[in-house]
């Protein structure tokens, strides 16, 4: 595959996260998305559904891995997380759990998650620092500042 076919390729998976986190919000929720891809094909989607479903872990990536349904653990070797916003400490986790080697990252200066502590576990990460991603974040904390605490665990 040409670098610009797998740049093109890239962007599409980013635009599906950036999509389920417009979704998420037209619905009330924090604007955050993720895809799962698996051999080039979106496998599960997701967006941050705390507010919607009144739940205290469905965010972006935990919504996204649920929706992909169970998978295999070498299913789960062969995936790469898209998700607009860096991964928390809990998403993290899961990202562990199922050994996922490579997350994409639409941006990562409104909340960092432990970057450090998955690539000392081998997770191979890529920080887009997305324009979009960015911006859809700061506008959302700038009109919801309580309610993005909230998600983040932040008094």
């Amino acid at each position: 595959m040409s670098c610009w076919a797998y740049i093109r390729r890239m962007d599409r998976f980013l635009q599906a996260a950036v999509d389920e986190a417009r979704r998420g919000e037209a619905a009330g929720g924090i604007p955050i998305g993720s895809v799962l891809v698996i051999e080039g094909r979106i496998a599960g989607r997701g967006h941050n559904q705390r507010v919607q479903k009144g739940s205290a872990v469905l965010h972006a990536e935990m919504d996204c891995l649920e929706n992909a349904g169970r998978l295999t653990a070498p299913e789960y070797q062969k995936a790469v997380l898209y998700s607009t916003l860096s991964p928390c400490d809990m998403c993290s986790g899961a990202i562990l759990l199922y050994g996922i080697p490579r997350v994409v990252v639409g941006e990562n200066r409104t909340f960092q998650g432990p970057e450090d502590h998955l690539r000392a576990r081998g997770v191979r990460l890529e920080i887009l620092d997305d324009a979009e991603c960015v911006r859809m974040m700061r506008d959302f904390i700038v009109a919801h500042p309580s309610l993005w605490h909230e998600d983040i665990g932040k008094t």
